[in-house]
């Protein structure tokens, strides 16, 4: 895990935690980790799961570069909302496209909302042998295209404010690793 060296985050009572990588990566394993953690002391908290978004919130949204635009644009207002409210919004969402994720950023920004950026840097390699949701093997048998870090594109972020590379560490040292930083940035 690299947690590379920036500008502590204002302080604030809630925050964005984004956690974004390739599908099967750990993100919602990580998250809930985490979301676990801070309940216990206390803490107020919410997971927006991709999964569960799409089905709730956008489930009319396909597969597109616009559509999955529209999708993290989307999350990325209810998590800062949620935030500006003084909750911790643990988000393990792909969002493929640097761009998008910068906008994402940037609308924290301006609201004056804390947003951490957290890249779990699992190799396509390893996410491809987890298969949580059987999508590689969909894909290698010609039964879905467009797999993010597949056939269809990533970009890992350049700068996060933490990297956890989840397949050389175990979940509770990830888990920590995302505490400590939050704990750093004087977000608990």
């Amino acid at each position: 895990m690299t947690v590379p060296q920036t500008a502590t985050t204002a302080v604030g009572t809630g925050a964005t935690v984004w956690l974004t990588g390739l599908p099967s990566a750990g993100k919602t394993t990580i998250a809930e980790g985490v979301a676990e953690r801070l309940r216990a002391d206390g803490g107020r908290v919410e997971l927006l799961d991709g999964d569960e978004v799409r089905r709730f919130l956008t489930a009319g949204l396909g597969f597109t570069r616009a559509d999955r635009d529209v999708n993290v644009r989307r999350i990325g207002w209810v998590a800062q909302l949620l935030a500006s409210h003084g909750v911790t919004v643990l988000v393990p969402v792909i969002a493929p496209w640097a761009d998008t994720r910068q906008a994402v950023r940037e609308h924290h920004e301006a609201a004056g909302t804390a947003y951490l950026e957290v890249h779990v840097a699992t190799p396509v390699e390893v996410c491809s042998q987890r298969d949580v949701k059987g999508l590689y093997a969909r894909q290698a048998a010609g039964e879905l295209s467009g797999l993010t870090g597949v056939d269809d594109p990533y970009e890992p972020p350049p700068h996060p404010d933490l990297r956890i590379a989840a397949h050389e560490t175990t979940v509770e040292q990830s888990v920590a690793a995302l505490h400590a930083l939050l704990s750093e940035r004087g977000l608990l």
